[in-house]
């Protein structure tokens, strides 16, 4: 029975609004779980995976980087960009991965090689969340 709220905003939209029974988001010092009655907690987010558990059953999303806030049992992520499992084209974010990629092998002395990096970073988190839910439809395990 779900009974913490969290709330995944960009400068955009609501991403996500819903009572769940865990999370687990990308935290800059690693993944950070969170439960009901969870401490209070402010702490920076990395580009990665956030899992959301309700009912037993998972759900993906993918967070380019912000901040997450727990205060009592509200979970509230404030994000750079978000985008459910579903809203991600796997053909343009494999694309997209493969772009960032070609730009620091083939990089020009004047580039920016650590924003090349986080870009490459970004499309591969991105493109992971949306392959997970290709496998999940489909019933696959995912590898260990």
């Amino acid at each position: 029975m779900p009974d913490m709220t969290l709330e995944i905003v960009t400068a955009e939209r609501v991403v996500y609004s819903e009572e769940i029974d865990f999370l687990v988001a990308p935290g800059s010092d690693g993944e950070l779980g969170v439960l009901p009655r969870h401490a209070p907690l402010l702490t920076t987010l990395d580009p990665g995976e956030i899992r959301v558990t309700v009912g037993g059953e998972e759900t993906y999303m993918f967070v380019s980087g912000g901040f997450l806030e727990v205060l009592g049992n509200r979970v509230t992520i404030l994000a750079n960009a978000a985008e459910q499992a579903d809203e991600i084209d796997e053909e343009r974010a494999e694309i997209a991965l493969q772009r960032a990629q070609e730009r620091i092998v083939s990089a020009p002395a004047d580039m920016d090689l650590e924003r090349a990096l986080a870009s490459m970073r970004r499309s591969a988190a991105r493109l992971g969340v949306a392959r997970r839910r290709r496998r999940a439809r489909r019933g696959d395990q995912p590898p260990q």
